[in-house]
């Protein structure tokens, strides 16, 4: 029985990996297999990055969905808090919150809560972030069809200068903290435009990285 299931499972990746090599671009598979395989495939850079951070600062990196196909990925401080692999992701806007001790508190999909139309949940749950907070967001699919006003003025008081501008299949990613004074420089934001969109329906996939202050002010 052991036998069988390491050979479905060896099949199943070479067929994934086949379609991936025939539909998608290098960087695109690059990207999901880090995103599945987690801190396996990390360089000596925490998170993967290309330059280590300093001292008091933490590494992060953000990469969105690539259209509904590839999921998004999340790692702070060289430790991998969603992707794939650990199956903590979904279709519409992911978040990881990260306070003290580096635990992610709670993670959100905000595609699946549409279906039961209850917006009321993510406004809560940004309205519950402790100061201090640094929450981590990337998109996947569609974020923001019925993002309402109330969603949208969180993210800006968490430091976004896009939110307010996110649309239907946007992609997005972005690194705010709770009590945040001026705008994050931690922020990406991609239109969704059948002129220019890389992928079809979809545009092009964002990768952030970078190091953010223990202490965000």
């Amino acid at each position: 029985t052991g036998v069988i299931r390491y050979v479905v499972l060896l099949i199943t990746l070479l067929g994934t990996w086949f379609l991936m090599q025939t539909y998608f671009d290098q960087r695109w598979i690059a990207i999901s297999l880090r995103s599945w395989l987690g801190e396996a495939l990390l360089p000596q850079h925490k998170c993967g990055n290309q330059k280590s951070c300093p001292q008091d600062y933490f590494a992060f990196k953000i990469i969105s969905g690539a259209a509904n196909v590839v999921g998004p990925y999340i790692c702070f401080d060289g430790i991998v808090l969603m992707s794939s692999v650990k199956n903590n992701i979904g279709r519409g806007l992911n978040i990881a919150l990260v306070n003290g001790e580096l635990v992610p508190a709670k993670s959100l999909f905000l595609f699946l809560m549409l279906f039961s139309s209850d917006i009321n949940k993510l406004d809560t749950f940004l309205a519950e972030i402790k100061h201090g907070t640094v929450v981590l967001a990337a998109s996947y699919d569609d974020a923001a069809t019925k993002m309402n006003d109330k969603v949208r003025a969180h993210f800006v008081e968490l430091g976004s200068r896009h939110v307010n501008n996110l649309g239907f299949r946007d992609n997005w990613v972005f690194l705010g903290a709770k009590g945040l004074k001026n705008k994050s420089p931690f922020e990406q934001h991609i239109k969704n435009d059948k002129e220019t969109n890389k992928y079809d329906g979809w545009p092009e996939l964002l990768e952030m990285e970078g190091c953010v202050p223990r202490k965000m002010d």
